[in-house]
């Protein structure tokens, strides 16, 4: 139970940090502009206020945007009423308020959870989850996702997946800039300069937060929520039993899936000849079914 809270206030801890450093590189970016534009004071003002407003809007409507960009739909319990009891039968068990339940319409066998905290969240899973797997996996594959909820993983998990999603825009943004501005004066082309340089800067960002991602959802993250999905069925074969049907998805690229919303979900998304140790966001299954079977 001591492991449970102190994950609980690390995870609030790292949202925390999270946000701090994001709002400390837009305003970086600001200083940039602002030295173009001759008030480096102006452009950092205006940085920290965007960056302080956007990051209200992704912790209050994050979850919103990852669903949204995943093809999920919600659904009701007369839609999939297995699957629903599912959810809320594991929510009595965990002590928290039913997740809402949305489904994605795809063969992959796969599901994430998403949410700012335990009483506004929600549980995805695949089509093909629900098609390939029995009930005691299924359930066990729900569980693991509630563990989630319960530890606040989700928070730190969706402000990561959006904040990233944001740096590789602005990235494209600047490069953009600068590639389709044409010539002109000197001081378009030393905007022009100056653009190529942020783009480059946050060009080489994006993919150390993707990096960063992989190190701060931590291979002890999944491990927990693997075992505190067992102890929450009391069966852990279920979910080693599911786990092994996903390893064995010959096709198991999520369509909607991408580098910032990958550590979402429950295995790598991408096609197993994308799949490598340098961008695996997951511990090896063997070694999670493994650790599942020995419980």
């Amino acid at each position: 139970m001591a492991d449970m809270f102190s994950e609980v206030n690390r995870n609030k801890w790292n949202s925390i940090f999270l946000i701090f450093i994001f709002i400390i590189i837009i305003t970086l970016i600001g200083l940039g502009l602002g030295n173009f534009w001759g008030n480096i004071y102006a452009g950092a003002i205006l940085a920290a206020i965007f960056a302080f407003f956007y990051t209200l809007i992704v912790f209050n409507s994050g979850d919103k945007m990852i669903l949204s960009m995943s093809g999920a739909k919600e659904v009701k319990k007369q839609d999939y009423p297995h699957l629903y009891h599912s959810v809320e039968g594991l929510a009595i068990a965990a002590g928290i308020p039913t997740p809402k339940v949305y489904v994605i319409e795809d063969s992959a066998l796969n599901a994430f959870a998403t949410g700012k905290d335990p009483k506004k969240a929600s549980i995805t899973v695949t089509t093909g989850l629900l098609n390939k797997l029995n009930r005691q996996e299924l359930e066990g594959v729900i569980a693991h996702e509630m563990s989630h909820i319960k530890n606040y993983d989700i928070r730190f998990m969706m402000l990561t997946a959006v904040l990233v999603g944001i740096t590789v825009l602005l990235s494209d943004f600047f490069l953009r800039s600068m590639l389709y501005g044409g010539k002109g004066s000197n001081d378009r082309n030393n905007s022009h300069a100056i653009f190529l340089i942020i783009g480059l800067v946050l060009a080489i960002l994006a993919p150390i937060f993707v990096e960063l991602i992989k190190l701060a959802i931590s291979r002890k993250r999944e491990y927990m929520a693997d075992a505190s999905g067992a102890i929450l069925t009391r069966y852990p074969e279920g979910l080693a039993s599911a786990l092994e049907k996903i390893k064995q998805d010959p096709d198991p690229l999520v369509d909607k899936a991408n580098k910032a919303t990958a550590h979402l979900f429950i295995s790598n998304p991408f096609s197993k000849k994308n799949l490598s140790k340098l961008w695996s966001t997951h511990p090896p299954i063997d070694d999670r079914i493994k650790r599942l079977r020995s419980m």
